[in-house]
C-alpha cells in the first residue's frame, strides 16, 4: 500500500479509516467485507469512476490486503488513484459475480462471515441472489452501514475539501443571480452557474444546478427546461458544488421586481429560522430535537407556505443520482440519532407554497463544531431583488 499522486488525501487518512473500519468489523465478527456503494469505496481508497453501472466491489478482509473487483476498462481506475495494488477484473462479455467468488476463493476468504452491503443501490437482488448462490460454504451477512458509520463526522482534512467545494457553490450561486433577468431562459441560468462553478475549480457535481422559475417552482426537483423568465416573476435556485467527490449545497431566490408582503415574510422568517438552528446546533442534540425547531417555526406562518420535507440531511461524499448522504443521516421527525462534531449538514428550512403556489428558499451547509457550528459559506441570505432591468 502506498500514496499515488492522483490521491485526494495523504495515505495516513486512508489508514486511519480502514483501521477503524476493521474495528467495526471486528466488533460485528466478521471476517471479511464486500463494499459496493461507490462512496464508500472512495472514502475508503479515493477509486472513482462514473462506470458504476457496472458491478464493482471493494473486498476488504480483516487482516489480509484489501483488493477491488472490477470491470476491465476501470481497473485503470484501481492503479492511478488508489493506494490499492491487487484487483481482479471481468470483461464486458464475463460474469462479475462470479469473479467476485473466484477472487474470494483465491484469497482464502471463503468459508467464512463475510459482510455485504443488502441496501446498496449498487448491489442489485439478481447479484446477490447469485451470490448467496454460489457461496453456500461462506456465511454472508448484513454489513449495510459499517462504512457510514465513519463517514459520517469528517476529519479536517474532509472539512478543508468541502471548503473547496463551498467556493465552487457560491461561485455558481452567485453567477446565478446575475443571469437571473427577465427574458433570460432557465437554461442560460442553469448554465452560467455551472460554468462559474467549474471556473472556480469545482467539479461534476452529483446533481446539476435546480433551476425554476414561477409556477415550475412548485414542481419538486424540476429544473431548467427552457423556460422564458418574466417580470415579476421569482427563481429558485439550489447549487451543489463538488470538489474531488465532496459536496456543499445552497438554496437562493431572486426576486424579477420589488418582493410582494408575503415573500418578504417568508424571507425573514427562513433567515431566522436558520439562525434559530444553527444557535441551537451542538453535539449531543437530537436531529428529532432540530427537526422540532424548524418545523414549529416555518409552520407558523400566515403566507400558506409548508415544510413538507426534513429539515436537513448529512451532505459529504456523493455520485449520482443524489449530492446527500441522507440514507446515513436525516434531520426528520422522530429522528433518534445525535449531533457529534465534525458532522456536516445542509440544512434547508424552506417553503412551498407562499401564497399557494411559489416556493422559496434560503439554505446553509454547516460542521458541527465542539461548541456549536460554522458555516461553510459567506454569501447574503436575502432574496435577490432585481428592480431595474
Amino acid at each position: 500500500m502506498k500514496q499515488r499522486d492522483d490521491m485526494t488525501f495523504p495515505f495516513e487518512e486512508y489508514k486511519r479509516r480502514l483501521t477503524e473500519l476493521r474495528t467495526r468489523m471486528k466488533e460485528r465478527l466478521l471476517d471479511t467485507v464486500v463494499i459496493t456503494d461507490p462512496a464508500n469505496q472512495m472514502y475508503l481508497t479515493d477509486y472513482q469512476t462514473t462506470g458504476y453501472s457496472y458491478f464493482q466491489a471493494l473486498v476488504v478482509p480483516l487482516e489480509d490486503e484489501p483488493f477491488m473487483v472490477t470491470r476491465m476498462l476501470e481497473e485503470s481506475n484501481v492503479y492511478a488513484r488508489t493506494w490499492v495494488e491487487k484487483s481482479r477484473t471481468y470483461p464486458d462479455s464475463g460474469n462479475a459475480i462470479q469473479t467476485l467468488v473466484s477472487a474470494l476463493h483465491e484469497f482464502g476468504l471463503t468459508g467464512k462471515r463475510i459482510g455485504y452491503e443488502r441496501n446498496s443501490y449498487f448491489f442489485p437482488a439478481y447479484d446477490q441472489d447469485a451470490i448467496h448462490t454460489t457461496l453456500q460454504d461462506s456465511e454472508l451477512c448484513d454489513c449495510y452501514g459499517i462504512v457510514e458509520e465513519g463517514r459520517i463526522c469528517k476529519s479536517e482534512v474532509e472539512l478543508d475539501v468541502m471548503a473547496k467545494a463551498a467556493r465552487a457553490t457560491e461561485a455558481g450561486m452567485e453567477a446565478g443571480w446575475e443571469a437571473c433577468v427577465p427574458g433570460a431562459t432557465e437554461n442560460e441560468v442553469g448554465a452560467a452557474i455551472a460554468s462559474a462553478m467549474f471556473r472556480a475549480g469545482g467539479e461534476t457535481p452529483a446533481v446539476m444546478p435546480y433551476v425554476t422559475s414561477g409556477p415550475r417552482t412548485m414542481i419538486a426537483h424540476a429544473s431548467f427546461e427552457g423556460r422564458v423568465i418574466q417580470p415579476g416573476e421569482h427563481v429558485f435556485l439550489e447549487v451543489g458544488g463538488c470538489y474531488r467527490r465532496y459536496h456543499t449545497a445552497m438554496m437562493r431566490t431572486v426576486v424579477m421586481g420589488e418582493p410582494g408582503a408575503s415573500m418578504l415574510k417568508a424571507q425573514e422568517l427562513m433567515k431566522h429560522t436558520l439562525l434559530e438552528m444553527k444557535q441551537l446546533i451542538r453535539p449531543g442534540l437530537t436531529v428529532s430535537d432540530l427537526d422540532n425547531l424548524a418545523r414549529k417555526m416555518i409552520g407558523d406562518n400566515d403566507v400558506g407556505a409548508k415544510l413538507i420535507t426534513r429539515s436537513g440531511y448529512s451532505i459529504g461524499i456523493a455520485f449520482t443520482p443524489s449530492w446527500d448522504e441522507g440514507h446515513i443521516l436525516s434531520i426528520k421527525q422522530g429522528g433518534p440519532q445525535i449531533l457529534k462534531e465534525g458532522m456536516t449538514l445542509h440544512l434547508i428550512p424552506w417553503m412551498w407554497g407562499v401564497d399557494g403556489d411559489k416556493t422559496v428558499g434560503i439554505s446553509d451547509t454547516i460542521h458541527v463544531t465542539a461548541t456549536g457550528c460554522e458555516s461553510f459559506f459567506t454569501l447574503d441570505q436575502d432574496f435577490v431583488v432585481k428592480s431595474e432591468f
